[in-house]
């Protein structure tokens, strides 16, 4: 099986990073929940939309190898290497932030995929399968184009866009549960259900 696999926020948990960053700034109150979405409804609720968008900048690019993976993420895909089974990460998000530092996004991003996804048997996902593009078309025709099973997103538009590849299972990856009016897609709230829904045996 040829399994496509998002990157941000389905790989990467950015939540307590997000937390971090936006008190050490003093943005945010330590009230707010330690998840991005409180933080940036926050920030957006103060009128602090540009502090917003500069963070993200921040978290995505000079902070990044402080992000941490999913629970259990690494473990299905060990599992998965070991039975055969070909991981892609295919992605998009721009090269460089809106607002900000000029960090390189893309290179912030394999570089965390280098460091954080390995073992002593080597990378979990080669670097050739790992692909970063700068347009949501892209990043669906790139799943297209490598002819993946099955692609797991945190993002019901992209599993749901016009462009989505009509060969490819769409699978939504929705740990916190707020995509439950989404009843035309397969949900699956963790790595491990996501593992007993592809086939993957986790030993």
């Amino acid at each position: 099986m040829r399994i496509g696999i998002d990157f941000d926020n389905t790989i990467v948990s950015y939540d307590a990073l997000f937390h971090k960053v936006a008190r050490e700034a003093g943005l945010v109150p330590e009230s707010v929940a330690a998840t991005k979405v409180a933080v940036r409804d926050y920030l957006r609720e103060i009128g602090r939309e540009d502090d917003w968008t500069e963070m993200q900048g921040t978290v995505y690019g000079g902070r990044m190898g402080e992000a941490s993976a999913y629970p259990d993420v690494f473990t299905v895909m060990r599992a998965a290497r070991r039975q055969g089974h070909e991981l892609f990460i295919v992605s998009h998000k721009t090269r460089h932030p809106f607002r900000g530092k000029p960090y390189d996004l893309h290179q912030a991003a394999r570089s965390w995929v280098e460091s954080a996804m390995r073992d002593s048997e080597g990378a979990l996902i080669p670097p050739e399968q790992v692909f970063f593009e700068v347009t949501k078309e892209e990043k669906l025709a790139r799943a297209g184009a490598l002819g993946c099973d099955c692609f797991i997103d945190d993002l019901p538009e992209i599993l749901l866009s016009p462009h989505f590849p009509k060969d490819i299972s769409p699978l939504l990856f929705d740990p916190d549960g707020i995509h439950a009016d989404q009843t035309s897609l397969v949900r699956l709230a963790s790595w491990r259900s996501i593992a007993a829904h592809i086939g993957v045996e986790i030993v």
